[in-house]
């Protein structure tokens, strides 16, 4: 009888083990899965082999905290006669026909928003280049997230360039 309860638990110990092994398995996956999108815009295309900025989209990463969504505007100003004929410009010019915004899924995110303060403006003014947190977007076709972008990552990255660390910082 002890010899049954003793194995059950070694079973259930180990069964638990595995499922948690598995449910981390699936959180780290879908953690770094890139959302699909209403477009497949390529940043391989546009940055890897167009050689576009990141400011030349996202315009507002160097004068407000948030990096923005390029407006429609933008991607028609050279899509009115590029590529015209490509489902996805299709799918495009009709959200610019319909004057609406494309609905993109977002990508990067800060969990736990409420309670931090984080500017790209002040990164992108002192010089930090955008693949070091958003990693080499030249060479992804879809774009998908990189870095954890939690606390301990932020505190490292700030230590190793000598950036303040005081918790008034992000946290206010």
């Amino acid at each position: 009888m002890i010899r049954r309860i003793i194995s059950a638990a070694v079973f259930g110990y180990f069964a638990l083990f595995a499922v948690l092994i598995l449910l981390l398995g699936f959180r780290w996956n879908t953690h770094r899965k890139a959302p699909d999108q209403p477009i497949a815009f390529s940043h391989e295309i546009h940055v890897g082999k167009l050689n576009l900025q990141c400011l030349f989209c996202h315009d507002t990463a160097d004068k407000s905290y948030f990096a923005g969504v390029p407006p429609v505007e933008r991607c028609m100003s050279c899509h009115s006669a590029v590529k015209t004929d490509t489902e996805g410009i299709k799918t495009l010019t009709k959200y610019w026909n319909d004057k609406e915004p494309v609905p993109w899924n977002r990508v990067h995110r800060i969990r736990i928003r409420n309670y931090v303060y984080f500017s790209h403006k002040r990164h992108v003014t002192k010089g930090i280049a955008c693949e070091q947190c958003h990693g080499e977007l030249a060479g992804m076709p879809k774009v998908r997230q990189v870095r954890s972008l939690k606390m301990g990552w932020c505190i490292s990255c700030h230590t190793e360039n000598n950036a303040p660390t005081d918790c008034l910082v992000c946290h206010k």
